[in-house]
C-alpha cells in the first residue's frame, strides 16, 4: 500500500515541487546573467576609459625612455629621467635588460616587489613598437621602425650646424621677400630644413631662393653615408646585386653612375629603374634597413625591458576581461545560482512535505483506514490547510458514528414493531393467541407505529435531498394552534396534562403566514406530543403565537416581518450537556428506549427540517426539573420560499392529519 501511495506522487517535472524549483533556477539564471551583463557592460567602458588613459600616459613614458635610449650609447644615468617620468605619472616605472638584470626602478624601497613575468614593452630604438611610438610612420614596414632620433654618425658638428642654419635663415628670408612663408625645423641630427607653409613646392621652384647649400651633405654627413653605403654594398654583393648609391635621405635609384667609396676600380653604372625588379628593390630596402641598425647599434643603447604599474609598486594589470577573469565571473555565478537552488530545494521541500502528508492522509481516508491527524507545523497558508483537513477528518468521523449509529437505531426501530407483529402471529399459529378484536388491535397499534418510522424517516431524506414539497397557503397562526390543540387533548387529559392555546395577551391577532398548513401542524404537533409525554400529571403544557420585534418603538413593523410560536411545558426539563443534541437524529437522554418515555428520536429532527424548510429556525431552552420551551421563529413574507418549495420535484406533502407523530421525541 505504502509503495502504491508514492508510485502515486506525480514526476518531478510536473510536482509543485519540480515546478517552483525550475521557476526559481529560471529566475536566477536570468537574474544572474542580466546582472553580469550589464555589470561587464558598466565596467567594460570604464576599464576602457582607464585603460585609454594609461595607454596615453604610457606611450609618454615609452617615448622619452625611447629617446633617451637613441641619443645615448648605454642607460647608465637614465634613473633621474626614471624617478621624473614615475613622479608625473603615479606609476612605478622599472627597466631591466633582456636577461632581467635590474637598470633602474622608481620604486624607492630597500626590497621592491618582483616584477610580472611580462613586460609592458620593449625599449629598443632600432625596433620600434608603433602602437606605443609617436615618432615613427606606422605603416608597418621594417626600416620605418627604426627611431629617427637614433641619428649616430650623422649628428652635426657645431660648425657644420651654424653654417646651415645661416644658410636656413637666408633661405627663408628669400621666400619671405617673394611672398612665401616657411619655417625652419631643425632635425635630431642638428640638420635644419625648410617647411613651406602651405605645403606647395612648386611655388618655391619657380623663385630665384636655392636650397642647393642644405640639400647638400656636409663632411660629416658624408663619411656617415660613404660607410652606411659600405655596409649595403655588402649586404648586396653577398647576394649578388649590383651595389647603390644612397642619396642623402637614404633612397636609391636615380641611375646615376657612381665609384666606389673604398675601391678605385672603375665605375659600376647602377641599373636605371625600369631595369630594377621589385625584388631587388626588397632586397636593396633590407640590406639598407639592415646596414642602417649595424651602424647605429654602437649608438644607441641596448634593448631593455620596460615596465609599468601601479604606484604602490605592484605591477600587475588590475581587472580586465581575461579568460582567466571571465573563468571567475562564470564561477561566481556558478555559485550565486548553486545557492539559490539550494535554498529553493530547501524551501521546496519545506512546502512539499506537508503536502505529501495530506496526500497520504487524503488516500487513507480514501481506503477506509483511520487518518491520524496532519501535524500543523505553523500559521501560514499550507498550516491552515493542514488545521481545515484535520477539521474536515474529524467531521467526517463524526458524521460516520453519526452514520452507523443512524443505521443501527432504524434497523433497531424497526425491529421492534416488527417483532411484535412477528410473535403476536407465531403465538396466534401456534394457538397460543386467540385472534379477538384486542388480538387484532395490538397487530394495528405495532403497524400504525412501524408505519410512522417508515413516514419520518422519508420525511428526513426528502428534506436532506432537498425534495421536501410544501404546499403554502395563507393560514392564520392562531387556527394552527387551535386544530393542534383539540387533536391532542385527549391524550393530554389521559396523561393527566393540562393543555391550552391562549390567545395573545393584548387580544392582537398574529399575523398572517405563507405556509403548508399540514408540515405546520405535524411540527406544532410533535412539539406538544413530545411535551405531553415528558409532563407528569398535573402539569401544564402552553401553545401560543404572537409578533417579534428588534424594540418596542417597531413592534408594529416587526410584527409584519417574523412569528414566534412557543411550546412551553413544566416537566422534567434538559439537562445543560444534552440540551445542543436534541435535534440530532435517533439521540435521546433515556437511552432505554421504552416507548412511553423513549420514542424513536426522530420527532425533533423532523422539526427542525420541517421550519428550515419554510425559512425559519427553531430552537430549546430548559432548566432541569423546572420544564422547558421550544421556539418556532417563522418569516411572514414567505411567499418567494412557498413558490420555490413547490417547483416540480419528489416528495409528498401528505402528513397525519393532526399532525402527530409517534416518533416525536423529548431529549
Amino acid at each position: 500500500m505504502l509503495r502504491d501511495r508514492r508510485q502515486n506522487r506525480p514526476p518531478l517535472r510536473k510536482s509543485l515541487f519540480g515546478r517552483l524549483l525550475a521557476v526559481s533556477a529560471l529566475v536566477a539564471a536570468c537574474s544572474v546573467a542580466a546582472t553580469a551583463w550589464l555589470a561587464v557592460q558598466t565596467t567594460s567602458g570604464a576599464i576602457k576609459q582607464e585603460q585609454g588613459q594609461n595607454l596615453t600616459a604610457d606611450a609618454r613614458i615609452y617615448n622619452t625612455l625611447l629617446g633617451y635610449a637613441a641619443g645615448h650609447p648605454t642607460w647608465e644615468g637614465v634613473d633621474g629621467t626614471v624617478r621624473d617620468l614615475a613622479r608625473q605619472s603615479g606609476r612605478r616605472i622599472a627597466l631591466t635588460t633582456e636577461q632581467r638584470r635590474p637598470l633602474a626602478d622608481s620604486a624607492s624601497r630597500p626590497a621592491p616587489p618582483a616584477l610580472p613575468p611580462q613586460a609592458s614593452a620593449i625599449v629598443d630604438p632600432l625596433s620600434v613598437d608603433t602602437a606605443l611610438s609617436r615618432t615613427v610612420d606606422r605603416s608597418g614596414d621594417a626600416a620605418d621602425r627604426v627611431d629617427p632620433r637614433a641619428v649616430g654618425p650623422f649628428r652635426l658638428p657645431a660648425a657644420e650646424r651654424k653654417a646651415l642654419q645661416r644658410a636656413a635663415d637666408r633661405n627663408a628670408a628669400c621666400l619671405s621677400r617673394v611672398g612665401i612663408a616657411a619655417d625652419v625645423v631643425t632635425g635630431p641630427s642638428g640638420r635644419p630644413r625648410m617647411e613651406i607653409v602651405g605645403n606647395d613646392p612648386d611655388r618655391v621652384q619657380n623663385t630665384r631662393c636655392t636650397t642647393d647649400e642644405l640639400d647638400s651633405p656636409t663632411a660629416t654627413e658624408q663619411k656617415a653615408l660613404d660607410a652606411l653605403n659600405q655596409l649595403a654594398d655588402a649586404c648586396l654583393k653577398r647576394q649578388d646585386r649590383p651595389g647603390i648609391q644612397l642619396n642623402l635621405d637614404l633612397s636609391w635609384g636615380d641611375g646615376s653612375v657612381r665609384k666606389a667609396p673604398t675601391e678605385a676600380a672603375a665605375p659600376v653604372p647602377e641599373p636605371p629603374p625600369s631595369l630594377r625588379t621589385d625584388e631587388d628593390d626588397r632586397a636593396t630596402a633590407s640590406c639598407v634597413d639592415t646596414a642602417r641598425r649595424e651602424q647605429l647599434s654602437s649608438y644607441v643603447a641596448s634593448p631593455a625591458l620596460l615596465f609599468i604599474g601601479d604606484e604602490d609598486g605592484t605591477t600587475v594589470p588590475g581587472f580586465d576581461l581575461s579568460p582567466a577573469n571571465t573563468a571567475k565571473i562564470a564561477g561566481a555565478a556558478a555559485l550565486v545560482l548553486a545557492l539559490t537552488v539550494g535554498a529553493t530545494m530547501l524551501a521546496g521541500s519545506r512546502l512539499a512535505r506537508p503536502l505529501h502528508a495530506l496526500t497520504g492522509a487524503a488516500q487513507r481516508m480514501r481506503d477506509g483506514e483511520d487518518s491520524e491527524p496532519v501535524l500543523v507545523t505553523g500559521d501560514n497558508e499550507i498550516g491552515r490547510l493542514a488545521a481545515a483537513f484535520n477539521d474536515m477528518a474529524d467531521h467526517r468521523a463524526r458524521l460516520e458514528t453519526q452514520r452507523k449509529d443512524m443505521v443501527s437505531d432504524v434497523a433497531h426501530e424497526l425491529r421492534t414493531p416488527l417483532s411484535n407483529i412477528r410473535g403476536w402471529l407465531e403465538a396466534a399459529q401456534d394457538g397460543l393467541a386467540e385472534p379477538d378484536p384486542a388480538f387484532i388491535g395490538s397487530l394495528h397499534t405495532e403497524a400504525v407505529q412501524l408505519q410512522h418510522i417508515i413516514d419520518d424517516l422519508q420525511d428526513l431524506a426528502a428534506a436532506d435531498a432537498g425534495a421536501l414539497r410544501l404546499h403554502p397557503e395563507q393560514l392564520r397562526v392562531e387556527d394552527v394552534l387551535a386544530q393542534v390543540a383539540a387533536a391532542h387533548q385527549a391524550g393530554a387529559e389521559t396523561a393527566g396534562v393540562t393543555l391550552s392555546a391562549p390567545p395573545a395577551a393584548d387580544g392582537t391577532p398574529s399575523p398572517a403566514l405563507w405556509a403548508d398548513t399540514v408540515r405546520l401542524r405535524q411540527a406544532i404537533g410533535n412539539l406538544v406530543s413530545n411535551a405531553v409525554r415528558h409532563t407528569p400529571p398535573g402539569g401544564r403544557v402552553t401553545v401560543r403565537a404572537y409578533g417579534a420585534g428588534t424594540s418596542a418603538d417597531e413592534a408594529a413593523a416587526a410584527a409584519g416581518r417574523e412569528v414566534v410560536i412557543e411550546v412551553a411545558d413544566t416537566g422534567s426539563g434538559i439537562s445543560a450537556e444534552n440540551l445542543p443534541h436534541v435535534f440530532d437524529r435517533f439521540w435521546r437522554a433515556e437511552k432505554s428506549r421504552n416507548r412511553r418515555t423513549g420514542g424513536s428520536g426522530l420527532g425533533l429532527a423532523i422539526v427542525r427540517k420541517l421550519v428550515e424548510a419554510h425559512g425559519g429556525s427553531v430552537s430549546a431552552a430548559s432548566v432541569e426539573g423546572q420544564g422547558s420551551v421550544f421556539t418556532l421563529r417563522l418569516p411572514v413574507d414567505t411567499a418567494d420560499t412557498a413558490d420555490a418549495a413547490d417547483a416540480p420535484g419528489t416528495g409528498s406533502g401528505e402528513g397525519p392529519a393532526d399532525g402527530s407523530s409517534a416518533a416525536a421525541d423529548r431529549a
